[in-house]
């Protein structure tokens, strides 16, 4: 970084307020400015003609309707190695009458799977609220001290330095990795700052506060250990005796493996061989591979380079399809690699997928290009019936695509450190795929329609015309747009069910759906929404998708390395009284409202959690439990709901499903909010709110 300039005053970002019925939805314009670069208010990046998931979804309601969703919760798979039938049922107990009647609060049990719950209500509280019976706790949060050295944090004594050391802000994925006895490695993205809420008034310069924000970014590993609680965790405050702490941060060292690592286009004036990049940015969802590593994904990154002089004209269509305009963050006056007039090539060497060893922090994390280069929303891995590993993406924009990746080598499940080298390498080469989905579906009903794996390329054999490997990777939204996928509603948390071998896929909304620029036809059901302005207020319909679907993927024959696939839209989510609505086939009287779902994960018993991201029906976001197969398929119950302004993201099961970890990102981001005029004090420490990690469990 360059020297910071202290005579720079420090500025407000200047926030226009959002209409309820707007492309924002209920997300506020700081949400909406700091975490993507307000994506909505721009053209959607892929304008080709390729079929949209919008289309295929009418045809299966239709056929729906015809069916009468008799077949809705059938033909679920269970698959050979993975566990029997009688395992793969839920075993939860139904809640009769409609959400918020009463439980037993004496019923509920530590195992989060089985238990019966009182489902949470939708509110607008400035807390974390669980189900009764259940009880929450912060692991860490904000600024909260990582490695030895780190100072305590204080608001207003904040130095980039510091932030390199410290639990870093708006927590996004959680992972969790066993260690001996009552230990445990909690893993965490940082995706993004919001410097309006961060920086009291007076403080600091516009110079500091980049160069603070800068260094926010990025990852955390920290030590926890089992409360007194069964279900409970607590960070380890002794850093001495936490060797795997560390803080992956804007300057940590990665190394860029895969078939376009050294390509021209990923080096720099600082890098002029192209496989050593500095940083890792708006890491969003994640996952942790059978081999004990975790992956992370770069989302939005297009909005951090800014255009000193203008952008490269030799990049001018490749710049328009990932969002690049050169109106960035400003960061490049204290780091000058984000110029993309001097350096760029800077922007291609983000939007990949990372990999890190939480267990052996000195091993250089990697960016793996073999699984191209988008807005990542994470990567989940599942091994398929011939021992290859298969990785699930989301390219989170609306309009863009599901991906999937195979490896050409076959995952080693011995614990050896040999194993554990060579399955680090399974994701350097094999063959990348984009979906097609077809709405034609099976003539018996049991599902919605079918689809292929798209071949894109293998490490050393591109399969779209006229395109390289390196031009496949590197580009791989251009890539995809010439083989003619699906486009998608926002894909975001892709991930395997290791129960019942289905994949299940977010699609949080998309507001232009309906528009000029994406007509629906007659038979579609959510060209238009309804969403509700506050708790008390009525629902009112809204052009677009507003509510989400989550979608399930099942590999034919359970073989996930075949390029065939069927597909179920399983909930249509939004509120059980309007009409677009469906929760599986499940009755719609004793669900709760979900909206905009966002990250999906599952407990041992393969019950579905769903964690939510700008409810449009009036409350704040919350966690759901969702079984998936069984007579409950479909009931959507809230168990945990978050503090004002607020997106739930993790989720994650673990400890024998007693514990859940979710990140309560953003608290307080509202229009209007500063420092000196929170909107959000949550978790209530200080006169400010603090991003944090939380686990939910029985209450003693």
């Amino acid at each position: 970084m360059t020297p910071l300039e202290p005579t720079t005053e420090r500025r407000l970002i200047p926030l226009t307020p959002l209409s309820p019925s707007g492309p924002h939805g209920s997300r506020s314009n700081m949400t909406c400015f700091f975490r993507c670069g307000n994506a909505c208010d721009h053209p959607e990046p892929n304008r080709t003609e390729n079929g949209h998931i919008q289309d295929e979804i009418a045809k299966a309601v239709q056929r729906r309707t015809v069916l009468g969703g008799a077949a809705a919760g059938a033909g679920a798979l269970v698959l050979g190695g993975l566990l029997s039938p009688a395992a793969a049922a839920t075993g939860t107990t139904v809640v009769t009458g409609r959400p918020g009647g009463s439980v037993d609060a004496r019923a509920t049990k530590p195992d989060l799977a089985k238990a019966t719950f009182r489902p949470v209500k939708p509110n607008r509280r400035d807390a974390v609220v669980t189900a009764r019976g259940y009880t929450s706790s912060v692991v860490i949060g904000w600024g909260d001290r990582v490695v030895p050295g780190a100072p305590r944090f204080d608001a207003y004594k904040q130095t980039p330095e510091a932030a390199k050391m410290q639990f870093g802000y708006n927590c996004d994925y959680v992972g969790v990795l066993p260690l001996r006895g009552d230990h445990a490695l909690l893993v965490v993205n940082h995706e993004y700052t919001d410097e309006n809420i961060m920086f009291p008034a007076d403080t600091y310069t516009d110079a500091e506060i980049k160069a603070i924000a800068m260094s926010n970014h990025g990852m955390s590993v920290v030590r926890i250990k089992r409360g007194k609680a069964p279900g409970s965790w607590k960070q380890v405050k002794n850093l001495k005796k936490c060797p795997e702490n560390k803080r992956y941060h804007i300057e940590t060292l990665f190394k860029l493996d895969g078939p376009a690592a050294g390509d021209e286009r990923l080096q720099t004036s600082v890098d002029p061989t192209g496989t050593r990049a500095r940083g890792t940015l708006n890491n969003c969802a994640g996952g942790t591979t059978p081999w004990g590593t975790v992956l992370s994904g770069e989302e939005n990154f297009n909005q951090y380079f800014d255009a000193s002089d203008g952008l490269d004209e030799r990049y001018t269509a490749e710049y328009a399809r990932y969002g690049i305009t050169g109106s960035g963050r400003g960061w490049s006056e204290v780091d000058p690699r984000f110029d993309l007039t001097n350096e760029p090539h800077e922007a291609h060497r983000f939007g990949w997928i990372v990999e890190i060893d939480p267990m052996n922090p000195k091993v250089t994390p990697r960016k793996h290009t073999m699984l191209g280069r988008f807005k990542h929303e994470g990567a989940n891995i599942i091994i398929s019936k011939t021992g290859h590993a298969v990785a699930y993406m989301g390219d989170d924009e609306r309009g863009d695509y599901l991906y999937k990746f195979v490896s050409a080598k076959k995952f080693d499940a011995r614990k050896s450190r040999k194993a554990h080298r060579h399955n680090k390498e399974l994701l350097s080469q094999g063959t990348l795929y984009v979906a097609k989905l077809l709405g034609d579906g099976s003539e018996d009903g049991l599902y919605d329609g079918t689809g292929r794996w798209i071949k894109l390329t293998t490490d050393t054999e591109s399969f779209v015309p006229g395109m390289s490997v390196a031009d496949v990777l590197i580009f791989t939204r251009l890539a995809s747009d010439l083989v003619a996928p699906t486009k998608m509603d926002r894909p975001e948390d892709v991930e395997p069910n290791l129960v019942n071998g289905k994949v299940y896929a977010a699609l949080t909304n998309n507001s232009n759906r309906g528009s000029a620029a994406m007509p629906v036809d007659e038979a579609n059901p959510v060209g238009s929404s309804m969403v509700r302005a506050s708790l008390d207020a009525p629902l009112t319909e809204a052009s677009g998708n507003r509510n989400g679907y989550v979608l399930e993927i099942s590999a034919v024959e359970g073989n996930h390395s075949r390029n065939d696939f069927t597909w179920d839209l399983m909930l249509v989510c939004g509120d059980p009284s309007a009409a677009e609505t469906y929760f599986g086939g499940f009755d719609k009287s004793k669900v709760s409202p979900i909206s905009c779902p966002d990250n999906v994960s599952f407990d041992s018993d393969g019950n579905l959690w769903i964690s939510t991201d700008g409810n449009v029906l009036g409350s704040n976001d919350g966690i759901f439990r969702v079984p998936v197969s069984g007579p409950n398929r479909g009931q959507v119950l809230q168990f945990v709901t978050m503090p004002l302004g607020a997106e739930a993201c993790g989720p994650l099961i673990t400890d024998n499903n007693r514990s859940l970890f979710f990140a309560v990102q953003h608290p307080g981001e509202i229009d209007g909010a500063t420092f000196e005029s929170q909107a959000s004090t949550w978790p209530h420490t200080n006169d400010y709110p603090r991003p944090a990690v939380c686990v939910a469990y029985k209450d003693r």
